[in-house]
C-alpha cells in the first residue's frame, strides 16, 4: 500500500478508500491509485482485513446436491445476492447425509464465514447454536431446521401436493398413486399430507399399496409404480413427490401398456418437448435462494429481527400428461 501511495502520490487513506469502495475519493485521484495498483500488482490482504474488521465478506451454502437440476438455480441465485453485497459465496453438498451437512456447516463456520444458508438434511441443528450465537447469521431453505428457532425460506409442498392431486381428481381419477422420496424429509411430509387432503375432501379413499415412499433411485421408483399399475384394480394416475422420481416415472408409464396420467412436483428440463408434455407443480428454486440470501444480509447488516418462516407459491403447469383420463 505504501509503494501504491507513493507512486499515485497520495497518503495511505487515500489508497485504502479505493481499495474498499469507500467515499471521499475524486474520480481524477482514484483513477490514479487504479493505475498504480495495476502497475504495482498490489492485492488486498483480506487475512489482514478479517483481523481488523472481524469480517470475512464470504457466505456459506450447504446444499443436498450440485448435481440435482432443482439446486442449480437456487445456487446460482445465492452467488449473484452475495456478489451485489461484495461477499464470496462458498458451497458444498450434504449428499442427503445429517453427519455430512454438520461437517460441512462446521467447517465453514471455523473458516469464519459471516453467514450460512443451510438446506438441511438432518433434523436436529442444534450443534449450530454456539456458532449463532457468535454472530454467524443463519437461514435454512427448502426445509425448516430441527430443534432451533432459525429463519427458513420453502415452497408450499403441502398446497402444491393438494392442487396437483385435486388436478387429477378432476379430470375423472379415483385411484392415484403416490411416489415420493425419503419419509423423514420434510417436504416428503408436507407433499404426502397434501395428497390425503386433496383425497379426504374428494371423499375418496386411500388404498396402502397406492403410496411408496423410499430411495429415488430408478430401481426402487420403477418397482413401486409396477407394483401399483398391477392387480385387478390398478391406479390410474401417479402423483410424483419431486423430479427425479418424475424423470423415472416418465420412462415407466412410456414403456407400459396402457395410458396413465402423471403429476410430477418440480419442473425439469425438457417436460415440455416430452410428448405428452409432463404436467407439474413448479417451483421457483431461483426465488427460494433470492429471498433467503436477502434475508440473510438484512441480519449481517444488523436488523433485528425475529426469526420467521416466509412460504413461496407454487404453481400448476398443465402440460398434457396429467389431462390423460382414466382408461376404461
Amino acid at each position: 500500500m505504501k509503494d501504491v501511495a507513493s507512486q499515485a502520490g497520495v497518503g495511505l487513506k487515500t489508497v485504502s478508500r479505493v481499495v474498499n469502495g469507500e467515499p471521499g475519493v475524486t474520480p481524477e485521484t482514484e483513477r490514479r491509485v487504479q493505475e498504480a495498483i495495476e502497475a504495482l500488482g498490489f492485492r488486498r490482504n483480506d487475512s489482514a482485513r478479517v483481523l481488523r474488521k472481524g469480517r470475512t465478506a464470504t457466505v456459506g451454502l450447504v446444499l443436498e446436491d450440485l448435481a440435482d437440476p432443482f439446486y442449480g438455480p437456487l445456487n446460482r441465485a445465492v452467488e449473484e445476492v452475495a456478489r451485489a453485497h461484495g461477499a464470496l459465496l462458498i458451497n458444498g453438498s450434504s449428499a442427503e447425509d445429517p453427519d455430512r451437512e454438520r461437517e460441512l456447516a462446521l467447517a465453514l463456520c471455523a473458516r469464519r464465514v459471516d453467514g450460512l444458508i443451510v438446506i438441511p438434511a438432518g433434523d436436529d441443528h442444534r450443534y449450530l447454536e454456539p456458532e449463532m450465537r457468535a454472530g454467524v447469521s443463519t437461514v435454512f431453505v427448502d426445509r425448516p431446521a430441527g430443534r432451533i428457532e432459525a429463519d427458513v425460506v420453502l415452497s408450499d409442498s403441502f398446497g402444491g401436493a393438494r392442487g396437483g392431486v385435486a388436478h387429477l381428481i378432476a379430470g375423472g381419477h379415483r385411484r392415484i398413486g403416490f411416489i415420493g422420496d425419503q419419509p423423514r424429509i420434510h417436504t416428503v411430509v408436507e407433499r404426502l399430507r397434501g395428497y390425503r387432503s386433496a383425497m379426504a375432501e374428494a371423499g375418496l379413499p386411500v388404498a396402502r399399496s397406492w403410496i411408496s415412499l423410499g430411495s429415488t433411485a430408478p430401481e426402487r421408483v420403477a418397482a413401486a409404480a409396477g407394483a401399483m399399475l398391477a392387480g385387478p384394480d390398478p391406479v390410474t394416475a401417479v402423483f410424483a413427490g419431486n423430479n427425479r422420481v418424475t424423470v423415472t416415472l416418465v420412462r415407466v408409464l412410456a414403456a407400459h401398456g396402457r395410458p396413465v396420467a402423471l403429476v410430477g412436483f418440480d419442473d425439469f428440463e425438457l417436460a415440455d418437448l416430452l410428448r405428452p408434455g409432463v404436467t407439474v407443480v413448479a417451483q421457483d428454486p431461483a426465488a427460494l435462494g433470492r429471498v433467503a440470501t436477502d434475508r440473510l444480509f438484512q441480519r449481517l447488516a444488523g436488523a433485528d429481527l425475529a426469526p420467521c418462516r416466509i412460504q413461496l407459491p407454487t404453481r400448476l403447469i398443465a402440460r398434457g400428461s396429467g389431462e390423460i383420463p382414466p382408461a376404461g
